[in-house]
């Protein structure tokens, strides 16, 4: 050690404040980490849940103490429920695909339209309709639900499918918000650039504005087929028909026919679950990036 006791002072202090702040750091890390592990857990339990139970024998699910690891496992719990003749899952199945493609398709275009529009396009009252639109958040679904209905009754389309896809073709309050924001960051001068080579408003949208937009346009493609998937309520209200009923709504009738046979009612529930699982890790890299465009820019 120096002989140089201002020197001896320092370092001592310097020496101090190091591991002070790795300490420190420490105890942040051990706390961050420790609430993952337990949030994770929380959240990941009722998935466990789900797939043990539908591995198991019906009789080993309420037993205590719990038994966690199905044995034997029963792999013919997933055969059984599907395979039922009146549960035709293909058709719950086709159903779905048929308004989720509809619904998308409908939803994607139209928001991409008006958000554009409010985005970029001058008209007397933009901002004042804007607002009108965020206003639409805050309205509960049930409010609307009723006069929903005696609409769509009105015309004739209960018990088809039009109720649940023809609103999406007319946008959405969120959708628009999210790709409001986004649109807003795209540099202008690539819209003028477009418009000197004589491109139209639409096709600077279509060539310009959407290639640029695969990430919120992945954001919204993804939320949206969740909610229509998982859409239980509207399907059950219009549809009077077994075999117009989307997998939603078929879980229910599959409940009931079996008269809670909790072990294969979880067998279908995994099977259901699949596709949304599936399709967000495949997407998971362009989620995670629009959401995050989105909640930065604008």
């Amino acid at each position: 050690m120096s002989g140089n006791p201002l020197a001896n002072a320092l370092s001592r202090g310097l020496w101090s404040w190091t591991r002070s702040r790795r300490i420190e750091k420490l105890v942040h890390d051990v706390v961050v980490y420790a609430l993952l592990v337990g949030l994770g857990a929380l959240f990941a339990f009722p998935f466990f849940w789900m797939i043990s139970s539908a591995l198991k024998a019906e009789y080993q699910i309420f037993v205590w103490p719990p038994q966690w690891i199905p044995n034997p496992v029963m792999w013919s719990n997933f055969a059984e429920a599907l395979a039922n003749p009146l549960l035709p899952f293909h058709l719950f199945f086709r159903n779905t695909m048929i308004i989720e493609v509809a619904v998308l398709t409908g939803r994607l275009i139209s928001c991409t339209v008006v958000a554009y529009g409010f985005a970029r396009l001058t008209a007397p009252g933009k901002n004042f309709w804007f607002a009108i639109l965020l206003a639409t958040l805050m309205l509960p679904k049930p409010v609307v639900m009723i006069p929903k209905f005696i609409l769509f009754n009105e015309l004739g389309w209960v018990n088809t499918f039009l109720p649940l896809t023809v609103p999406a073709w007319f946008g959405e309050a969120y959708a628009i918000f999210l790709m409001r924001q986004f649109f807003m960051s795209v540099p202008v001068d690539l819209e003028e650039a477009a418009h000197v080579d004589g491109a139209s408003t639409l096709q600077t949208i279509r060539y310009v504005i959407v290639p640029l937009s695969i990430p919120v346009l992945t954001v919204i493609a993804i939320l949206s087929f969740k909610d229509n998937w998982n859409d239980f309520m509207e399907p059950l209200i219009y549809l009077n028909n077994a075999r117009l009923y989307t997998l939603a709504v078929g879980l229910a009738f599959f409940n009931g026919q079996y008269d809670v046979r909790m072990n294969l009612l979880m067998a279908a529930s995994v099977v259901v679950m699949l596709p949304l699982v599936i399709l967000f890790f495949f997407a998971q890299r362009a989620f995670v990036e629009g959401i995050t465009l989105t909640g930065l820019k604008g």
